[in-house]
């Protein structure tokens, strides 16, 4: 048997969850390249031809690139500076500021890690602010900080009034999260806004194109016939490439990957490339729980391919608990709870369908086809030891048994998603239909479902009251009578309608900043009161419009739809005064007391109270 010893797996690990240093992560990549002579992975930066054509122009502008770390910062800075004609040898050397004269004869000042700079080194930054504010200047910066390093850098400078207008500038253009600000020459690239569900599907392919897999060409485990005998690296390959199920595993990824970003979470190039190395190399019992081809050959002859699945790799599962949990991208994509969380169908099938003629075909299709990891001898086994009763086996089916709903949530195709409710294996049992129904149409044409709005607004008037009320086409505000977060609120303050009428309507849509919110309009001539609608905001109302209340992340969801309706309140008071409306009577006092009738709808009474001066 001929076994390759690949140099481009070996490079590949280094990709992957192994400890190293994060400031150092791009040297050290860059050196194993040069090392190795191997062609580097090269992911298309989105701005790259941008600043270097900044840079060579007559009229350049400074720039900062910010984001976290791993969002490929120092690699733009490289490839900046060599492009416009700067050494590797200068680079690589322990100058912590490069300078280089450009063809327009300004001289270009690059940091390439501003808290490298101590404190006396900062003065450079004066240098900055006159190239900032002068566009006439012969110097020009390109500098890469986080967000916190640009707030903190300025504060050991003797400052004045120079300094004080370029800090607000750079401080504006992060929260305004724009580029330019007019009167300064300096553009700001936050490298954090690049979405990593748009550039998932972008690295596997560049990893996956990749000369080095050539090395296994000849290798014999590849091209083996025997299930149980071919290499498990390139098996995840083979299933990544997805030529077989129209891409689905990448597809499937990519939609957790924008719920994550629409839940307010980053990942950065660095922790995808990770990912991708971990969902082809992952096995527990590996050398840093990554394969080398060395591992491959041991795990198959163990009988052990079962624990190298690409679908247990995507959710770290081959690393210690610690590591995953301390890792961004496994951190994040394990809240998604998947192969935890599960539902009466799939665990039928999967435990059951070989026996129940109403599940055969389900089990057919999605365990026995695939030998390799669905119904592989470890899974079979554990599976038969369990229906049996064998003592002690509980615990090893039921670790087979996570990893095969890991398994379902990535091979499950698209059109039976709602046939064995696919997102019932997470978490969050709406997040399909709010990625497809909600967050992709009304980016696409503003428009969401109507039957959504109103599931939206039950689970809002259900919160503002404390009431199990079914009302979906009014908003119902109502107060304890002393303050507006009291959890049953039985004082009617106003209805608002939900579909557009007479100035009021609740809608749900993308706002002019591009986030997507509850908007709710109680006049034409009133401000507009709006709630950012994340993934866990549209799970946790959603829920609550089906009576029942996600213990798991309730609080903070709670907290912040009283605090919308606090708003709305505010807004209401506001439309009063503009109604300027006049008691009849000011001896007579009312107020409405409302209650559900038997339809579950919410109804109110009218209360006098009568008192003499």
């Amino acid at each position: 048997m001929t076994i390759i010893k690949s140099e481009w797996i070996s490079f590949l690990r280094q990709y992957g969850p192994i400890p190293r240093n994060d400031n150092m992560y791009d040297e050290a990549i860059h050196r194993i390249i040069k090392r190795k002579k191997m062609e580097p992975i090269i992911i298309e930066s989105v701005y790259l031809s941008e600043l270097i054509e900044n840079f060579k122009s007559n009229t350049p502008k400074s720039v900062i690139l910010t984001g976290t770390a791993g969002d490929g910062k120092t690699y733009n800075c490289r490839e900046v500076w060599l492009e416009l004609g700067g050494s590797i040898q200068v680079w690589q050397n322990e100058e912590k500021v490069k300078e280089h004269v450009l063809s327009n004869s300004r001289k270009l000042y690059v940091v390439k890690d501003l808290s490298e700079l101590k404190d006396e080194e900062r003065g450079i930054l004066k240098l900055f602010v006159n190239s900032v504010l002068n566009p006439d200047d012969c110097n020009v910066f390109l500098i890469a900080a986080n967000d916190g390093q640009l707030i903190e850098a300025w504060k050991n400078i003797d400052s004045d009034f120079q300094i004080e207008r370029v800090k607000q500038c750079v401080e504006d253009l992060l929260v305004s999260e724009e580029q330019e600000m007019r009167g300064f020459n300096l553009k700001l690239y936050n490298l954090s806004q690049i979405s990593a569900a748009r550039l998932f599907p972008q690295i596997v392919d560049v990893v996956l194109q990749h000369p080095g897999w050539n090395d296994c060409h000849d290798c014999s485990l590849k091209g083996n016939d025997q299930t149980d005998k071919k290499c498990p690296i390139w098996e995840n390959r083979k299933r990544l490439e997805g030529d077989t199920d129209d891409k689905l595993i990448r597809s499937r990824v990519t939609d957790l990957l924008e719920l994550c970003e629409l839940n307010g979470v980053h990942l950065p190039i660095r922790q995808l490339l990770l990912l991708i190395s971990n969902m082809l190399l992952g096995h527990p019992e590996a050398k840093d729980r990554l394969m080398s081809c060395s591992d491959a050959l041991k795990i198959v002859d163990d009988n052990k391919t079962s624990f190298a699945s690409i679908y247990r790799n995507i959710l770290g599962e081959n690393l210690t608990e610690r590591r995953r949990d301390s890792t961004d991208v496994f951190a994040t994509l394990g809240r998604f709870g998947i192969g935890y969380e599960t539902s009466n169908t799939i665990d039928n099938i999967l435990i059951f369908g070989e026996d129940d003629p109403g599940l055969y075909s389900y089990y057919q299709e999605f365990v026995l086809e695939d030998t390799y990891y669905g119904a592989d001898l470890t899974f079979r086994a554990h599976q038969k030891d369990y229906l049996e009763g064998v003592t002690d086996s509980g615990e090893l089916f039921l670790t087979s048994l996570r990893s095969q709903r890991q398994r379902m949530f990535f091979v499950i195709p698209r059109d039976k998603e709602e046939e064995l409710k696919l997102w019932h294996l997470t978490t969050f049992q709406y997040a399909g239909e709010f990625l497809t129904d909600v967050y992709r149409a009304a980016a696409k044409n503003g428009k969401v479902p109507t039957q959504i709005t109103s599931r939206i607004s039950q689970g809002l008037n259900r919160i503002f009251t404390g009431l199990l009320a079914k009302n979906n086409d009014e908003l119902i505000l109502a107060t304890s009578g002393s303050h507006s977060q009291a959890k049953v609120s039985r004082i009617f303050e106003e209805s608002i309608s939900v579909p557009k009428k007479r100035g009021e309507s609740m809608q749900i849509k993308m706002n002019d900043t591009g986030k997507l919110v509850i908007e709710v309009r109680l006049s034409s001539s009133i401000a507009t009161v709006e709630l950012p609608l994340k993934l866990v905001r549209y799970e946790f109302l959603l829920r609550v419009a089906e009576g029942a209340l996600p213990g798991s992340f309730s609080r903070e969801c709670y907290e912040d739809i009283l605090g919308f309706k606090s708003k709305l309140l505010k807004q209401l008071e506001s439309r009063r005064e503009l109604d300027e409306e006049e008691m009849d009577d000011t001896s007579d006092l009312s107020f409405r007391i409302i209650r559900l009738n038997q339809e579950g709808l919410i109804d109110d009474k009218i209360v006098e109270v009568n008192y003499n001066e």
